[in-house]
């Protein structure tokens, strides 16, 4: 006993962490975007102009949902990285550049606030980008698995500043949602 791990029991450990990190980014992310009205079933968001570059609304919902499995599985890979120097600190910082990422969809589409989603992104941006580095010195193809997702981020954020600059004072012109899409 107490012997090295072989690279079964290594593959199976990392596969365990995988099918909780995954399927869990999945849920809050699916979560957060049903929280609110969001894409074609925003009124609010419908009458917005919009930047030419602005995909069509059926490609954020898949974006999001491959997003989520990659940098899910980035987390399993910190997570399985016992040991690893820095590893609770890449894991807190994945964490809070989540939690932005989950309370972009509420502030955007549910307060109507551009300015303040634009601001969350920008955090966002710059702790995943952070995690990002050291996740690197961690496991280098979770830094990789991350980088999509900095791309993506980073194109919402450029979106999210041209969609305030087109529609100044864009929080009056539809009321608020407050209602929860989760469940209905």
């Amino acid at each position: 006993m107490g012997g090295l791990a072989s690279r079964a029991q290594l593959r199976m450990s990392f596969l365990r962490w995988a099918v909780i990190t995954v399927p869990m980014i999945l849920l809050l992310g699916f979560l957060s975007g049903r929280s609110v009205p969001a894409g074609s079933d925003s009124s609010w968001y419908q009458a917005l102009a919009k930047p030419g570059l602005t995909p069509p609304d059926w490609m954020f919902p898949l974006a999001w949902a491959a997003l989520y499995v990659l940098i899910g599985l980035a987390l399993a890979m910190i997570l399985h990285a016992r040991g690893a120097r820095a590893r609770w600190l890449a894991i807190g910082l994945f964490m809070a550049q989540f939690a932005l990422n989950l309370i972009w969809t509420p502030l955007f589409f549910g307060k109507h606030d551009i300015s303040l989603a634009l601001l969350d992104l920008i955090a966002l941006l710059l702790l995943a980008i952070t995690a990002t580095v050291l996740f690197a010195r961690i496991r280098s193809l979770a830094a990789w698995l991350m980088l999509p997702y900095l791309i993506w981020v980073s194109f919402a954020g450029v979106l999210t500043w041209r969609i305030g600059q087109l529609n100044p004072g864009a929080e009056t012109l539809v009321p608020g949602a407050h209602t929860s899409q989760v469940f209905g």
